[in-house]
Parts: C-alpha cells; sequence; structure tokens
C-alpha cells in the first residue's frame, strides 16, 4: 500500500522533478528508495512574498517496510493511503416498469442521469432550458437588445446555473465520490488538472462543451435527454396506508411520461415548480439562507494585496472574508442562525465577471462568473448575510417572495436590465456614486443607493462590515469598490425533507430530490455527489431495464 506524505514544498520556480528528493528527505530514506510517486493535491503558498512554494500532497510507493517509516517519519505527514472510491452498489431485483424520470440537468441531475445511464436503466431526463447552443444565442439577445427568456437563459437549460459560473470544484466534504465526478468531468473534457488542484476550476467557457459531450454520452448509453420539456405537473395515486406515491410526470406541452421513480433536481430557481409540487402534496420547508450584494474591485489591486511583490508572477488572486458581528438584532429579525451575526465573501470569482441570474422578466439579481484563465481585469464576489426563516413565520413560500420583493424593487428603480451600482465609499457615506461606474456586468450599470434595494439588515451589515474587510485588505471599501445587487441567489430559501435511508419524499413516494433546488447541496461538487447518492439508491433497489 502507497504511503501518504502530506505538504511537500518545492519554490515556485522549481521543476517537480525535484520532488524524489524532497519526498526522500521526508521520509528519512535514500532517494533510490522512492519507487514512485503520484500527486494527490496541489496548492500555492503565496502567504510570504519571498518564499512562495507549491505545496503537495503525494502517494508514494517505497521500497521498505511502510509500518517502519510511517514511525520514523512525522506522523502529522506521513500515513498509509487509501484510494478514494465510491461505492460499488449492487443492481437490485424489484421490477421497473417505466424509466426513472430526473427533472433538471443541473450537476445533481446530469451525474445522476449519467450514472443510471451507464448502469443500465435507460433515465429520461427533462430540462425545461434548452441545449448549449441555444443557450448561448438567448444570453447574446438578452445582453445585447434586453430581450429576455424566461426559459432559457443563465439559470434553465443544460447544466443548470452551474454551466455560467466560475466552474468551481471544491466542496467542504469528503464524500469519495467528490474524486468519480471529477473523473467524469476529466472524461468529458475538462483539464486533468482539476484532479489535483486544490482549488480546482473549469470555468464558463468550457462547461457548456463538456455537458453537450456528458448528454451525448448518456444518449449513447440509452438514456434520453429532453429540452424545452418544462414539468408542470405530477400525478400520484393514493397507497393508503402508505400515502401518496407518484405514477407520472406531465409536460407543459401535455405529453404524460409514466414513471414511479422521479429524481427531482429542479435547482432553487423553478419557483413555479415548488408552487406545483406543495399543491400536490409534496412536503415544503422553510431553511435559512443567504442575501447580499456583489461587489467588484481591479484584479491587480487584489493581487498585490494578496501577493505583495510577486503579483505579477501568480495567477490570480482569490479571497474569504468575514466581517464578525456585522450583523446586530433589529426588531424585525431575531438573529437565530449560527453564522447569522456575520457578513461574508460568498463565491469569489478571480478574473471575473458579474452575470444576471433573473429567472423571470423585469428583476435583477447577481451572479459571479470566470472563465477557465480567469483573464478579466476584474475581481468580484458576493457578500451576504444569513436570512432566517423567523423572519417569515416559517412560510415555505415566504423565502422566495422575500427574494423577489428586492430583485423587483432593483429592476423598478433602474428602469432597465442595468445593475444597480454605488461606489462602496459612497454607499458609507450615504451619497449617490456620480461619474462613470465601470463594472463588469454586461448590461450595464445604473447609479443608484444601493440601499434603497436591499433589506436593513443586509445594508446595516455591508455598513459595519465593510470597514472590517478593509483593515484586511486595504482599499476594499474605497472608490475602487463597486457594489451591485441584489445578490439574491446564493442559497435555496426552501427544503424539500427527505427520508435519511430512502432519500424519497417524506410525504410523496417515489420522489427524490436531490441537489441545491432540494436545499441539500451548494455548489457543482456537492450538487453531483447529492444526485449520484440518489442514483445508487434506485440501482440497489431496482434491476436495469436492459
Amino acid at each position: 500500500m502507497p504511503l501518504l506524505v502530506r505538504n511537500v514544498s518545492i519554490g515556485f520556480n522549481e521543476p517537480e522533478t525535484v520532488l524524489t528528493g524532497r519526498i526522500a528527505r521526508t521520509l528519512k530514506l535514500p532517494a533510490r528508495a522512492i519507487q514512485k510517486y503520484d500527486i494527490i493535491r496541489r496548492s500555492l503558498d503565496a502567504r510570504r512574498s519571498g518564499q512562495i512554494q507549491w505545496v503537495y500532497h503525494l502517494a508514494v510507493t517505497v521500497d521498505g517496510d511502510e509500518s517502519v517509516i510511517i514511525r520514523q517519519a512525522d506522523s502529522h505527514r506521513v500515513t498509509h493511503f487509501e484510494e478514494p472510491n465510491s461505492p460499488h452498489i449492487e443492481p437490485g431485483t424489484e421490477k421497473l416498469d417505466h424509466p426513472p424520470v430526473i427533472i433538471g440537468s443541473g450537476p445533481a441531475g446530469l451525474f445522476a442521469a449519467l450514472a443510471l445511464a451507464e448502469a443500465g436503466y435507460h433515465p429520461i431526463l427533462l430540462e425545461r432550458g434548452q441545449d448549449a447552443t441555444s443557450r448561448h444565442r438567448a444570453r447574446h439577445i438578452f445582453y445585447t437588445t434586453g430581450s429576455f427568456d424566461p426559459e432559457n437563459n443563465l439559470l434553465f437549460g443544460i447544466g443548470g446555473a452551474g454551466t455560467y459560473s466560475d466552474g468551481k470544484l471544491y466542496s467542504r466534504t469528503h464524500d469519495p465520490r467528490n474524486t468519480a465526478v471529477l473523473k467524469d468531468l476529466i472524461r468529458h473534457g475538462a483539464d486533468p488538472g482539476i484532479l489535483i488542484d486544490a482549488k480546482p476550476h473549469i470555468g464558463s467557457d468550457r462547461l457548456p462543451g463538456i455537458c453537450r459531450k456528458i448528454v451525448k454520452r448518456i444518449i449513447e448509453k440509452g438514456g434520453q435527454v429532453h429540452f424545452g420539456a418544462k414539468v408542470v405537473d405530477i400525478e400520484t395515486t393514493d397507497t393508503a396506508p402508505d400515502g401518496l406515491r407518484i405514477r407520472a410526470v406531465v409536460l407543459e406541452t401535455g405529453q404524460r411520461i409514466p414513471t414511479a421513480a422521479c429524481i427531482l433536481a429542479i435547482g432553487y430557481s423553478a419557483r413555479d415548480t415548488y408552487r406545483m409540487l406543495a399543491d400536490r402534496g409534496v412536503q415544503l420547508a422553510a431553511k435559512p439562507f443567504q442575501l447580499g450584494v456583489r461587489i467588484e474591485h481591479p484584479q491587480d489591486m487584489i493581487n498585490r494585496n494578496q501577493f505583495g511583490p510577486a503579483a505579477d508572477r501568480l495567477p490570480p488572486a482569490d479571497y474569504h472574508l468575514v466581517a464578525k458581528g456585522a450583523v446586530a438584532p433589529s426588531e424585525n429579525l431575531q438573529i437565530v442562525h449560527s453564522e447569522g451575526a456575520d457578513l461574508w465573501s460568498f463565491c469569489m470569482c478571480p478574473g471575473g465577471i458579474i452575470l444576471p441570474s433573473n429567472e423571470s422578466h423585469n428583476e435583477i439579481c447577481t451572479n459571479g462568473a470566470s472563465n477557465a484563465k480567469r483573464n478579466s481585469p476584474f475581481a468580484n464576489s458576493g457578500l451576504v448575510v444569513t436570512i432566517t426563516p423567523d423572519h417569515f413565520n416559517n412560510d415555505p413560500f415566504g423565502g422566495i417572495e422575500y427574494q423577489r420583493r428586492f430583485e423587483r424593487l432593483a429592476y423598478q428603480l433602474s428602469g432597465s436590465y442595468a445593475v444597480p451600482a454605488q461606489r462602496a465609499n459612497d454607499f458609507l457615506a450615504n451619497r449617490i456614486s456620480t461619474g462613470t461606474l465601470e463594472t463588469s456586468y454586461p448590461l450595464g450599470s445604473k447609479s443608484l443607493d444601493i440601499r434603497a434595494i436591499l433589506p436593513t439588515i443586509v445594508s446595516d451589515a455591508l455598513a459595519r462590515g465593510l470597514p472590517l474587510l478593509d483593515r484586511k485588505i486595504p482599499g476594499y471599501s474605497s472608490d475602487q469598490g463597486i457594489i451591485t445587487g441584489p445578490e439574491t441567489r446564493a442559497s435555496s430559501p426552501v427544503r424539500i425533507p427527505r427520508d435519511d435511508t430512502t432519500r424519497q419524499s417524506l410525504t410523496v413516494a417515489g420522489i427524490y430530490p436531490v441537489g441545491e433546488g432540494a436545499g441539500y447541496s451548494g455548489g457543482i461538487m456537492s450538487s453531483a455527489t447529492d444526485g449520484l447518492k440518489s442514483a445508487e439508491v434506485l440501482i440497489s433497489r431496482y434491476a436495469p431495464l436492459t
């Protein structure tokens, strides 16, 4: 069994060939005893500008007694290596009369469909939006003419909202399925470096092509993929005493698709679908969610602050900031969530752009994205606080209406899809910004008082938090920071409760809620693995259709 050797460092300009000697030194062995090594993870340590290093975790095969080597080495850096493997699932025996249906082709739905197709279950993937080419065309029309398509945009279509994002692939979970997801992405065109980079990303310029290849694979393995296939109803049967069970989904065209197993990967912007599900007996619950703004700076400024004199030699810098205690309890909201007192950065996009993320006409909300090279001159990030369900008497639709209120207000005050914007120093001084506000937002900007498009809890947190963040990155709250907003889609305000074991809806059997729209994940990786887990449950229960 190989050894896992952590935190082996080499200089920024040193070749990887020096790793053998560094590994041998760490293990207290001669270099000839190192038979081979594989890179498990690679990260850049630029905390000291005069000593920038690459830091590696490696799986190392040695000539010698591994237990003895571990005892003589630093036990915090050297252990036995165990290859992360997804669980092997034996197919079940229960018969399926109809193929499983997956609603939504975001990361959760796409990877669930891929797993089921490759296992012989002939899944039917239904996506209300369009394919990559049509999405690109609709985006271009929106940017150039302001004509918005509520069924084909940056949220709905192949890959979901994640297709037009930074494509961040890191996750706080240590699920072995993460490696399987990364390998599948590489198999369909992603850079192999994502398997070893500590903060891997793909980029919104490459994600559409990867999604297209995954769709092709699903079809090759016997699955079906339908675009423009909006689900407007579900049919259930009463199987008392067991309760309701799904028996079919109904499309906007009137087409009825029978199924006893439906993976629900709708994403958290399918607000009309939430309403339909509630009407059909699917239990929904309110959950805490994040709301705030998106702030943008020159990338050069962030690089200089993060890397110092070495900035010109390094990739675009990112950051993660927290303003502790920026939110104070107020008359109209009690802070009860563990993160409720903080303002923090979310989805930071180095070398990125700010994009519109509305799913309806006459609304404005923002999101961040970047291409693979992260070569935009701008750096942007969300700045958000937690909004708790007690604010809406725990109404599952209260959070949605809260989001919509400020999205519509932003459009109303802007007078168009131009994003409301204000310099950070002007925000703190309570004055409207004058002159040109240069942002990366493709539909232009409108100089406004950002406080007017935000709930008081957010604007007060920004007023308290921005000076604190400026101490961490000098200039952060100066005239170089442009605040845009609102940022309303940082997380879902709704959860679709499910059984921990069967992963089915608590009130309608055969429905398997997954992903961000179900309130169980946040980001590409955690959504993809969540979809895989429910696909595995179906595989373990039912026999393949081939």
